[in-house]
């Protein structure tokens, strides 16, 4: 008898679609909610790159001022990015004095984890330089 019911169109044949909608919400609603958690930490990883990158600016103008060295602009980049961001974000922060075209500068060099999930990433995939004009007393 199910075999005739099949046949006729009755029973689960091809055009039943009896239960799919929840199947079909589950499915939909996964798929958004990774689309817009991936968005998410995109745009988070946007935000540490900007950060970083700020940061470095900001230390290397501070060291590049004529009464402090290369290294407290170095100290003064990771005070400011473990403000922003935390302690949990590895980052190498570096300052040099180097020449420039224009002259002496200061240069400083962050390199950072690139946050894939959270803060969780690939060490060492960010990197990022600064440089500023020295100051002098001349």
């Amino acid at each position: 008898m199910r075999d005739a019911e099949r046949a006729r169109g009755g029973g689960f044949g091809e055009g039943d679609d009896t239960g799919s909608a929840p199947v079909e919400f589950v499915l939909v609603g996964l798929l958004l909610t990774v689309l817009t958690l991936g968005v998410l930490q995109l745009a988070f990883a946007v935000y540490v790159r900007n950060v970083v990158h700020d940061a470095a600016v900001e230390g290397a103008y501070h060291g590049a001022l004529a009464d402090t060295e290369p290294a407290d602009g170095a100290a003064r980049t990771a005070r400011l990015i473990d403000t922003a961001v935390g302690g949990a974000l590895d980052a190498e922060v570096s300052a040099a004095a180097v020449e420039g075209g224009a002259g002496p500068e200061v240069q400083v060099t962050v390199v950072a984890t690139l946050p894939l999930v959270g803060l969780l990433g690939v060490p060492a995939g960010m990197e990022v330089t600064a440089h500023a004009p020295r100051e002098s007393f001349d």
